[in-house]
């Protein structure tokens, strides 16, 4: 029986049992494969079998994690690589060429940044960034070199929200390709490609793992893009390992049920910050008063589990907070079934200069807060004791 719900996909897509018919997927922890006959190694070095050749191009782990995600968002093919920065910057390097020029949300990860600003000029490939809360900015940005439009929603970290739909309708009328990084979200909770992106990326680390175990990245969309991002990434080898694979596949099964109380979790947190004396503000998708609302509630199964606070007294204050937490603990990551917190200007965006970091929401006070799967009293218990 075949079933299009998503829990079920997650659990019951998989890879075809081997001869010994086990019930879970077994561990291809191999690097390489052997053949029969001189033959049999040919045909498959030339693309005439599917066989497995060697680990660093795939492996049967790989290859059910990648089919897995693919099939949760709706995706023609898939690939797999070592992070989730590895798949950003592969997919920019497979489909960019020297003198090509691409448009991005301005608010985008700090490695995301650097890679446009440091490492993109050496090779002569420039881009501009439209203000994401205003998206009618991008046709004025559109140039003949022009390659593609990539763009997070909700954003890193200032949890702005992006309308995928209009922005797909730029870049089909000006033939671009459209890129999202959907790692916020998850396919759980939002599927670009239902509104029109050729492709989709996630660091497979944060919600896709969801307890801070393995590092990974995958990209998914179009049969004929992929193709090509796989034969980049297979020849300069930031492969996924089997077993991470197999730890990610494994995760995926339990994704939506994490999701909701991330989301539940997370929703109750906002609400019950919101109005705090001792915040600037309180952003979260599906609080009414995030000035994208709307736009969440029409392209978000519900709100994440991602939050930011903004506390009042800027860095100090911030700094204060942090340290006085107790249950919560101060770490990078995101997506954890642990609540984590992390002071953006400090650490993951500290690289942008104070004017870039003010251009995207990120103030000295702005602390993004990754809720987990605790008790929502006892989160909110410990962030309350932490801001007296």
């Amino acid at each position: 029986m075949e079933s299009k719900n998503f829990e079920t996909q997650a659990i019951r897509a998989q890879m075809e049992r081997s001869e010994n018919n086990e019930h879970s997927a077994p561990l291809y922890l191999t690097s390489s494969f052997v053949f029969d006959t001189a033959e049999d190694m040919r045909a498959a070095f030339n693309d005439e079998t599917n066989d497995f050749i060697y680990s660093r191009y795939t492996n049967p782990n790989v290859n059910e994690f990648v089919n897995k995600v693919a099939i949760l968002e709706k995706a023609e093919a898939g690939v797999a690589f070592a992070s989730g920065m590895a798949a950003i910057y592969t997919t920019f390097m497979a489909l960019l060429k020297s003198g090509d020029h691409l448009i991005s949300c301005s608010s985008v990860f700090g490695a995301t940044h650097a890679i446009f600003t440091k490492y993109f000029p050496k090779l002569n490939i420039s881009h501009s960034y439209f203000n994401t809360n205003n998206v009618s900015e991008i046709e004025k940005l559109i140039k003949p070199e022009t390659r593609f439009i990539y763009l997070e929603t909700p954003t890193n970290p200032a949890i702005e929200l992006i309308d995928l739909e209009v922005v797909a309708t730029v870049a089909k009328k000006h033939k671009l390709l459209f890129i999202v990084d959907n790692c916020f979200a998850t396919p759980y909770l939002q599927q670009p490609i239902n509104y029109g992106a050729d492709l989709v990326i996630h660091s497979a680390t944060k919600y896709m793992d969801g307890q801070g175990r393995v590092l990974g990245g995958v990209v998914v969309g179009k049969k004929e893009l992929i193709n090509d991002i796989y034969l980049f990434g297979r020849l300069t080898g930031p492969s996924m390992s089997p077993f991470n694979a197999w730890v990610l596949s494994k995760s995926l099964e339990t994704l939506a049920v994490r999701m909701d109380r991330h989301c539940s979790n997370a929703l109750f947190i906002a609400e019950s910050l919101e109005g705090n004396s001792k915040l600037e503000n309180v952003s979260y998708p599906f609080l009414k008063s995030h000035p994208n609302y709307t736009i969440a509630k029409k392209q978000m199964k519900q709100g994440g589990g991602i939050l930011t606070i903004t506390v009042k007294g800027g860095y100090e204050a911030a700094k204060k907070f942090l340290d006085k937490l107790q249950m919560i603990k101060i770490s990078p990551n995101l997506g954890d079934v642990r609540s984590i917190v992390t002071h953006p200007a400090s650490s993951t965006h500290c690289k942008l200069t104070e004017e870039e970091r003010l251009r995207v929401g990120i103030t000295p006070g702005l602390i993004r807060i990754s809720i987990g799967l605790e008790t929502k009293e006892d989160i909110l218990n410990d962030i309350l004791q932490a801001l007296k």
